[in-house]
């Protein structure tokens, strides 16, 4: 399992162990040695300190003001043409010769990328936990409290993290309630059911802000519910699925650039795009696979809006990757920003990058070996 960090204050909201936010010291953090080797060609292998197993963090909690990035990990120098990296231990080894734009951007396609988890912050868990598991039908996968850190996670889900899309709940000690801003839009749920699930969600307590019925112009039955703190699911009517929980709607500025960023920097496929005028907006549908077989990141462009509020309670998805240099490279190439520089985290040796999305979304890549690897 992956320890996350908490925040240091109730007042100091940041996203996850992979934000940028309330950086330490460059000198305050030490990562483990590593090393990059190059057999002169283009393929390249990285070595890591395994003596020990340290404690692990959870993928995706709040930060605290003392840990972060390892500032120390490596230093990515240019001589002569040639990238070098500068290790911990002070030694200088080639990174990788030069590599050309399409060489990494053809890689991105053909990187093994699953969706793992998506991470946001709740004010009562134990009574988020108990709507999920009762109203939504999902299983109560793990849950960690660090005390010394004063925050617990809790992972829930339709299956397990090594092939399921799964969800991170976060509660900080104290802070029993979050702005979800404008810009986050919903999660999504396939049911054999959706008045059956409506009527349990009711029968619950719960808040149906969309009673059941066919969306408008298909033949799809849906609603859209909340839960305890105003986090907006919609449940689409489906047959079994694989991958029930589904969907996770963000809403962008510009349409045509988040869908050429995804597709160039994450390597997602563009499934389908859909313009209601009626409505006055436009969605589009990225994702890894078939909608009705995996989860997808649905965009939303509202007619004439660029920004927006994104609050402080959702967090960042959670993507695997073979390799999170490459990764970062990419996501440079196609005009993303890194705000955790590829490699392991500190004080174990699970290799993430951190970025945002050039509307300011978070996403993490994390190293699919070594993820799976801290679920043993």
């Amino acid at each position: 399992m992956l320890r996350t960090l908490p925040i240091a204050s109730p007042s100091s909201l940041t996203v996850s162990t992979y934000n940028k936010t309330s950086l330490p010291s460059q000198s305050s953090l030490k990562l483990s040695p590593f090393c990059v080797n190059n057999d002169g060609g283009n393929n390249i292998s990285y070595c890591y300190s395994t003596s020990r197993r340290l404690a692990l963090f959870q993928l995706g909690a709040a930060i605290p003001q003392s840990h972060l990035f390892g500032a120390k990990a490596s230093k990515l120098l240019r001589a002569e043409g040639s990238t070098i990296e500068a290790s911990t231990s002070g030694n200088m080894a080639p990174r990788s010769n030069t590599v050309t734009e399409q060489n990494v951007l053809d890689w991105v396609k053909s990187d093994k990328r699953r969706m793992l988890h998506v991470v946001y912050r709740v004010g009562d868990l134990d009574k988020t936990i108990k709507f999920y598991t009762e109203c939504l039908g999902m299983k109560l996968l793990r849950k960690r409290d660090i005390p010394e850190d004063r925050y617990t996670n809790a992972f829930l889900g339709y299956g397990p993290e090594d092939s399921h899309f799964v969800v991170e709940l976060t509660y900080n000690y104290g802070v029993d309630k979050y702005d979800i801003g404008t810009g986050f839009g919903h999660f999504g749920i396939a049911v054999e059911d959706v008045s059956k699930t409506v009527d349990l969600v009711k029968a619950k307590g719960g808040k149906v802000t969309r009673e059941p019925g066919p969306v408008k112009g298909g033949n799809t039955v849906i609603a859209f519910i909340e839960d305890p703190d105003g986090y907006k699911f919609e449940l689409l009517e489906r047959g079994p699925t694989p991958e029930p929980l589904c969907q996770v709607m963000l809403r962008v500025g510009d349409l045509d650039r988040a869908i050429n960023f995804y597709k160039k920097a994450f390597g997602m496929e563009l499934l389908r795009k859909r313009d209601n005028p009626d409505y006055k907006h436009t969605i589009a549908m990225m994702g890894y696979g078939p909608e009705d077989k995996n989860t997808v990141l649905e965009l939303t462009y509202n007619y004439g809006v660029t920004e927006y509020d994104k609050g402080n309670g959702y967090a960042q998805i959670a993507i695997g990757t073979d390799d999170v240099y490459k990764t970062a490279e990419a996501i440079k190439l196609s005009g993303g920003k890194i705000t955790r520089e590829p490699g392991p985290l500190p004080g174990i040796n699970t290799k993430i990058t951190a970025c945002l999305d050039p509307d300011g979304w978070k996403s993490v890549f994390v190293d699919n070996l070594d993820f799976l690897k801290e679920l043993e």
